[in-house]
């Protein structure tokens, strides 16, 4: 998930980044911005080609005048609404400069064997066995790491120990002694000395 910072904005331009992005992902307030690019309009014509309420209207309008995109004329009893073109170009050629929305992504502070834990691994245990080889690599290391290298186990005590990661313990046991993680013999299963589980 992308997270949001600070370090190389200044206060005002982070808050006015912000507010941008919340006022254009409006569908209404898009709408509103199209119909005054064509010249300048009332709070009734828009609330009339927009099919909104005119509280509505003027509460998207006032939306769009905190961040300087429409300013008002009074024109007798009416309030006449026009869009800032100059206003909307420089914001937004401000905001998109690759700088600022490069400030808008911060960098994943997690290893690719964390994000993969994080995926496929829910409170303890491994949700479903990956297709992809190099995951399976990584869930089987997780595993790994946490098995007693100086105990000895029977087939069943290492099945049911292994149960508790996922009820395909069968499919664990045999990748776990596939990659030399642990030997078998006589059916008795150990982790062998010389794997090293650790990333």
């Amino acid at each position: 998930m992308t997270t949001v910072r600070k370090e190389s904005l200044s206060e005002e331009q982070f808050d006015q980044l912000l507010r941008f992005f919340q006022v254009f992902s409006n569908e209404s307030r898009l709408k509103l911005i199209g119909h005054l690019a064509g010249g300048e309009k009332s709070v009734g014509e828009l609330a009339d080609v927009l099919n909104l309420k005119e509280p509505t209207v003027s509460h998207h309008l006032a939306e769009l005048k905190g961040i300087g995109l429409v300013s008002a004329r009074a024109e007798g009893t009416m309030r006449i609404y026009r869009l800032e073109t100059k206003a909307l170009e420089t914001i937004s050629k401000d905001i998109f400069a690759r700088p600022n929305l490069a400030a808008l992504v911060k960098p994943s502070e997690l290893t690719e064997e964390e994000r993969i834990l994080r995926t496929w691994v829910k409170d303890g245990r491994i949700v479903d066995i990956p297709a992809q080889e190099k995951k399976k690599q990584i869930l089987i290391r997780w595993v790994a790491r946490q098995i007693d290298p100086a105990r000895r186990w029977t087939e069943r005590e290492f099945s049911e120990w292994l149960s508790q990661f996922n009820e395909d313990y069968a499919f664990l046991r045999r990748y776990l002694v596939d990659n030399h993680y642990m030997a078998r013999e006589n059916g008795i299963y150990w982790r062998t000395p010389e794997s090293d589980p650790v990333l």
